[in-house]
């Protein structure tokens, strides 16, 4: 009886993962690399060239420029501050193994009626793009999202708001 419900729910939680992979990897919103604006592709070429700075505090100074939402304060004044420790840390030291130039394997775009809090927060469309690893290198593309928004009284550019997968 026991192994009856150990394999029951062995079955369950694989089937619960599967499906939840599947949700959350959706490939009905994605478009091809020509239909993302430049200014996004802009962006996250800066961010690939942040992710290059001598040492992590230097990126997550030159950062600032083109962070945005929930990876800002409130204000907009700063980077979150558990940002450097965690999602920029992780990124800065695994960029090495991604291709350069990068190499774009898809893009999801998807409208956000919000990212962030206070006068940081932004709405509009976000392209989460995937880069692919170096040649030779194991893993799966990464994704970076970038979102474009729209009615902010100050915020007019493009900004990275999901970083921390590389």
């Amino acid at each position: 009886m026991k192994k009856l419900l150990s394999a029951v729910l062995v079955f369950v939680l694989v089937s619960g993962l599967i499906c939840f992979e599947a949700a959350a990897q959706s490939k009905r919103d994605d478009i091809s690399v020509k239909q993302v604006p430049s200014s996004v592709i802009n962006v996250l070429y800066k961010y690939a060239e942040v992710l290059k700075s001598e040492t992590l505090e230097k990126c997550a100074e030159a950062f600032f420029a083109i962070a945005g939402g929930g990876l800002v304060n409130p204000a907009g004044t700063a980077l979150d501050r558990d940002l450097s420790r965690f999602a920029l840390k992780k990124d800065y030291e695994n960029f090495r193994f991604y291709a350069m130039p990068l190499k774009i394997t898809r893009v999801n775009k998807r409208y956000s009626n919000g990212d962030g809090y206070g006068d940081s927060a932004i709405a509009g469309w976000v392209y989460k793009i995937w880069i692919d690893k170096k040649k030779g290198v194991n893993g799966m593309p990464a994704p970076i999202s970038i979102m474009v928004p729209e009615n902010h009284p100050t915020i007019r550019t493009p900004k990275v708001i999901g970083i921390g997968s590389l």
